[in-house]
């Protein structure tokens, strides 16, 4: 919207009276309030009217004298200000659009003071100049909060999106596992009882026993088998089966070459029991080794998610004080297993710890969002495919921390920029230039240092955490 059709455009002037009610302007002089009625214009707004657009000519000064206004972004609200509310543009100001669409949420009364008037206004009354400042300065600091909220925010949707899936992938594999353990202990019931109504002989019995017993050492190790190799396996256990006449042979062969069963083990079933209770001791055996397997991947599947949940407890220091030692590589890990699922699919890592180094006294939640960043910038730098580095050494105060990627590396002429609140590198949308900003503050807290040294193919930040810190951390 232009600015000649903007709805804050009037003819009426404030009184005295409405602007010593605004705060700031209370203690002013008669003289000076006098000057400022007469170079603002009032408007009258009804609830829903949109005041000014997104992209409209930042050319005034906003005075509310009752009612409310709201700003909004895409993103939803993002600020509200009411009665006796002094905003829009300010002096010493960089803004020159609105950036957002601003309409009345209620029936409102706002003054508007055009931003050409803002010399002579500093000239008569002096005083506002820095009440003024710091209107702009808290708003400059809530905006940066604000954005600091969503950047965490940003980052933990990832992290949880990342977590999400990482869980998923063992608590369906036990869940799987947990069914078909489900149809084995049936198979096996079902076979051990027509077993018992034909009379399995006592020695044959004995043998089945003892195969259940040894049997983890009679199949040894088991490996993933490639397609073919599988399928010659089943192929010549299924044909041996069928020469036996034994129903369902290729279900059958399946099973048996998952539980590592060979042609050889079979003679010597054949020859322990009876041929026609051979099928029903092969279905009992094969539901029994199936058991054993399915139990084995329940317990790693489980074991993948208690490690996991392990690890998030760690990463966050859940129940623990923000200040205590901490041991840097167990923060290191726990972060990389916060990352996995971006680290999986083609990126290498290698770590080189110094396993010597004593703890460190830092606020471990802080330390570990430095190491999300770092180790989180290298992935996106390396776009899925490369190497990363973690290297670990010390010297005599400090602890030193490396994160090294093969990636492209940062352009020398954008190099002294890249601890710069806002600035970043990637895509609209993709970044709020708040990463490294963020991992220099946090570093600061804890009193250390960071640098960075970058050239194609090697790029690596440098951190340097302190052993002790001899005064309380920064907040």
């Amino acid at each position: 919207m232009s600015s000649e059709t903007l709805p804050l455009k009037g003819t009426a002037h404030p009184t005295v009276e409405e602007l010593r009610g605004i705060p700031i302007f209370s203690d002013l002089s008669q003289e000076g309030l006098e000057w400022m009625a007469s170079q603002m214009t009032v408007v009258d707004l009804s609830a829903g009217e949109v005041a000014v657009e997104a992209g409209a000519p930042a050319d005034h000064l906003f005075v509310i004298f009752d009612g409310e206004i709201q700003a909004e972004r895409e993103a939803g609200r993002a600020y509200v200000a009411g009665k006796g509310v002094v905003t829009g543009m300010l002096p010493y100001s960089r803004m020159t659009h609105y950036p957002a669409t601003v309409h009345a949420s209620l029936p409102t009364h706002v003054g508007l003071l055009p931003k050409d008037h803002f010399p002579e206004m500093m000239e008569r009354m002096p005083v506002l100049r820095d009440r003024l400042i710091g209107l702009l300065a808290e708003r400059i600091r809530e905006g940066t909060v604000a954005t600091q909220q969503r950047e965490k925010l940003a980052a933990l949707g990832r992290l949880s999106a990342g977590l999400a899936h990482e869980l998923n992938n063992p608590a369906a594999a036990a869940r799987r596992a947990a069914d078909s353990l489900r149809e084995a202990i049936k198979n096996v019931r079902s076979a051990a009882l027509e077993l018992d109504r034909r009379g399995l002989p006592q020695q044959a019995r004995v043998f089945l026993a003892q195969l259940d017993c040894d049997w983890a050492k009679l199949a040894g190790p088991q490996t993933a088998l490639d397609s073919l190799e599988r399928s010659e396996r089943e192929e010549a256990i299924a044909e041996w089966l069928e020469q036996r006449h034994i129903e369902k042979p290729w279900d059958l062969a399946m099973a048996l070459v998952d539980a590592g069963c060979t042609k050889d083990i079979l003679e010597d079933v054949a020859k322990e029991v009876p041929a026609d209770l051979l099928g029903y001791v092969l279905i009992r055996l094969s539901a029994s080794f199936t058991i054993t397997r399915l139990v084995d991947e329940i317990s790693s599947s489980t074991g993948k998610i208690s490690d996991l949940v392990r690890a998030i407890k760690e990463y966050t220091y859940m129940d623990q004080m923000p200040v205590q030692d901490i041991d840097i590589h167990q923060g290191i890990e726990n972060t990389l297993i916060m990352l996995r699922h971006r680290l999986k699919h083609g990126i290498e890592v290698t770590r080189e710890y110094d396993r010597t180094i004593p703890k460190v006294t830092v606020r471990g939640g802080e330390l570990n969002q430095i190491w999300t960043n770092l180790i989180g910038n290298a992935i996106d730098s390396l776009n899925g495919k490369g190497k990363l580095w973690i290297r670990t050494s010390q010297d005599r105060t400090h602890a030193i921390v490396e994160v090294i990627d093969n990636g492209p590396g940062i352009p020398r002429e954008i190099q002294d920029r890249i601890f710069e609140p806002f600035f970043t590198t990637k895509p609209v949308g993709e970044g709020t230039g708040l990463g490294l900003d963020t991992v220099a503050r946090l570093v600061r807290n804890n009193r250390g240092d960071i640098g960075f040294r970058s050239s194609p193919g090697d790029t690596r930040f440098i951190v340097r955490i302190p052993f002790s810190q001899r005064e309380e951390a920064k907040p």
